[in-house]
């Protein structure tokens, strides 16, 4: 995952991602703040065991949230001239 896509995704990823994984406080998000590195930190010292887990989770939701905002190709549009 890109760093500045995560930032740029920050708001939507933390309350789906207190969803998923409970462990997670308000002041850890908040200390977070859609960086990238301390978020990777964080999952090391929260989920230690399970850090890869929970980093294939965020790359997963990262790529459905890219999916879910591209805007689809117009169709048919007619040129001017």
């Amino acid at each position: 995952m890109n760093a500045d896509h995560f930032k740029g995704k920050w708001n939507q990823f933390k309350g789906e991602f207190k969803k998923q994984w409970g462990e997670i406080t308000d002041d850890d998000l908040t200390k977070v703040e859609g960086n990238y590195d301390k978020f990777k930190g964080l999952m090391q010292e929260r989920y230690a065991d399970r850090k890869d887990e929970v980093s294939k989770w965020a790359d997963e939701w990262y790529r459905t949230a890219q999916t879910k905002t591209k805007e689809p190709e117009t169709v048919g549009r007619s040129e001017r001239k």
